[in-house]
């Protein structure tokens, strides 16, 4: 097995991901420090920063309710806590789709590397829901040019047409099928709004209402919801 992949079955990061830990030189393979396309045996001893990793023998999924102000990397000696730190959970377990520092809401988090990188991969055109919350009242105009695409100039893209329902006079729900960095944040300081609040209420199947979680807190996902997200994902759970 190829060591990217090896590592994201252990439920380390995606193949995207382990590519850098490689990069870094954080990965051993019996005490050598690997390379790009090490292949890995049985009987081989990987280590991830000096302690060693195994494929998850049964998938785990937590809903986690990240807080403001935690962030989503696993090690940041600059951060004030991150989301590894802040989850506490006893098995090693990563995330799927970052939320920024100063947003909270639902992140997935699973040992499985496999299910990661499919809820990640923008193709795939996975639903993600969110509260949001701005500094002015929004007209349908505004509301509409959201729906509709906003060229992005820091990021020389244009986002996908997208779903906006208006909740309150400075309030709408927005359901994106892409990732892009602080997406929600910069669509509306094209259109001249700052963001407020920012919530994330829902990945794919999984939605935070059902599971009555405060920031901070988890839950693992039972059998039956595993094998939704799965299929939705077009994986067969483990």
């Amino acid at each position: 097995m190829r060591l990217n992949r090896y590592i994201a079955a252990c439920g380390v990061c995606s193949r995207r991901g382990a590519d850098k830990l490689i990069e870094e030189k954080r990965i051993t393979v019996n005490g050598e420090i690997a390379s790009f396309g090490t292949e890995v045996k049985e009987g081989d001893k990987v280590l991830f920063d000096k302690k060693e990793i195994t494929p998850a023998k049964e998938s785990i999924v937590l809903a986690y309710y990240k807080p403001v102000g935690v962030v989503c990397t696993e090690k940041d000696k600059h951060a004030q806590e991150t989301v590894i730190e802040n989850l506490g959970f006893s098995e090693r377990v990563t995330y799927a789709g970052r939320l920024d520092k100063d947003s909270e809401g639902l992140l997935l988090m699973s040992n499985d590397g496999k299910l990661i990188e499919a809820m990640m991969k923008g193709a795939n055109k996975h639903e993600k829901e969110y509260e949001v919350i701005v500094d002015k009242e929004l007209s349908g105009e505004i509301l509409n040019k959201l729906s509709n695409g906003i060229y992005l100039p820091e990021l020389d893209r244009t986002t996908r047409g997208c779903k906006v329902k208006r909740t309150g006079t400075k309030s709408f729900n927005i359901i994106l099928t892409q990732g892009l960095n602080r997406q929600i944040r910069r669509m509306c300081k094209e259109v001249g709004l700052n963001v407020v609040s920012l919530k994330r209420i829902r990945v794919m199947t999984v939605n935070l209402k059902d599971y009555k979680l405060g920031p901070g807190k988890y839950a693992k996902l039972s059998d039956k919801e595993k094998a939704k997200l799965y299929e939705a994902c077009g994986l067969k759970m483990k």
